[in-house]
């Protein structure tokens, strides 16, 4: 059966990560979030983990361990308003793909339980 991943393809993980990082980096609320890491970097770590969570490689374990997300976003105070923002980044992002409603929605279903999880304030 085909992974979500290779329903998705590397092409549009790409158009995705970059249409989301640049709402991200735009927004007043997640942006301090961010600014620490270099956004390439940021991409590159996100685009190893959405591999892996998505059902293909486990790239991000390859280069970094085991995700553990909650306790590698502990160092960041993530309230609900800015899981709420990231959230909407997402959705607009996943909105702009070129893709189907369909695939779209069950994409974006992926992400609030998970962003749910990495509020820590």
């Amino acid at each position: 059966m085909e992974s979500f991943y290779e329903k998705l393809g590397e092409e549009r993980l790409n158009d995705l990560l970059n249409r989301f990082y640049d709402k991200v980096f735009e927004n007043e609320l997640l942006k301090p979030l961010f600014m620490k890491t270099p956004k390439a970097e940021i991409k590159h770590k996100q685009k190893l983990f959405l591999t892996q969570f998505l059902g293909g490689p486990a790239l991000f374990n390859d280069e970094f361990g085991k995700p553990k997300m909650k306790q590698r976003h502990m160092p960041f105070k993530i309230t609900v308003e800015a899981k709420d923002e990231w959230l909407n980044c997402m959705k607009e992002a996943i909105q702009e793909l070129d893709w189907d409603d369909r695939s779209k929605y069950a994409l974006y279903s992926m992400f609030p339980m998970v962003a749910n999880h990495m509020v820590n304030s």
